[in-house]
């Protein structure tokens, strides 16, 4: 099998990929539709990848193109989960799903629920998150990959965010990603109300 991995180099799962004997390629900067569709990887896994996949691509590697994302679906798709998941206090977890043409909401394969004491650090949380989904995707790989998973359609609203968003709480993160994350639970909605009833 040839896949094609889309982020940044993480030793640990490429070799984990290759124990299959299969041929792994890194990519981390942003694609060339016509050279992706003409290279016909058997699989494509999106890890931490900055770009959104064009829709030519998604469409050739239908079904043979999945994600692993550090928030519990639908909550927190689109950028920076992680801080988002204490600011607005939501539900926290990991999730591995196929890619469609939206952004983060294709149909989940697994996921799980993780929760934090509220003493972690964002880099704690996110370094706990980052292990777990890793071991998730171990675990299932072997079915993904010979398809005999289950796959479920995302439900309810969720949340959804930019890479802008987080911009006007960034005077919160005090001490930059080793800030406590309870100093940032439910702020982003306190400053929403905050704003209304100034307005």
């Amino acid at each position: 099998m040839k896949i094609l991995f889309l982020g940044p180099y993480k030793e640990r799962m490429i070799e984990f990929l290759q124990s299959f004997n299969d041929e792994v390629l890194l990519h981390e900067k942003k694609l060339i539709p016509m050279q992706v569709i003409q290279s016909d990887y058997d699989f494509i896994i999106s890890y931490g990848y900055r770009y959104i996949i064009p829709k030519e691509v998604v469409d050739f590697y239908k079904d043979r193109i999945i994600n692993l994302h550090i928030s519990y679906l639908p909550w927190n798709k689109g950028a920076d989960p992680n801080l988002w998941s204490f600011l607005e206090e939501t539900p926290k977890g990991i999730t591995i799903h196929y890619i469609d043409e939206g952004i983060d909401t294709g149909d989940i394969i697994v996921q799980k629920e993780i929760f934090f004491t509220g003493r972690e650090t964002l880099a704690t949380s996110y370094k706990t998150l980052s292990d777990e989904i890793e071991i998730l995707f171990k675990e299932t790989w072997p079915k993904i990959r010979s398809k005999v998973h289950n796959r479920t359609p995302q439900t309810g609203q969720g949340s959804y965010h930019k890479l802008k968003d987080k911009n006007q709480y960034l005077y919160l993160l005090e001490n930059g990603w080793d800030t406590p994350v309870c100093k940032l639970i439910n702020q982003a909605k306190k400053e929403v109300q905050n704003e209304g009833n100034n307005g």
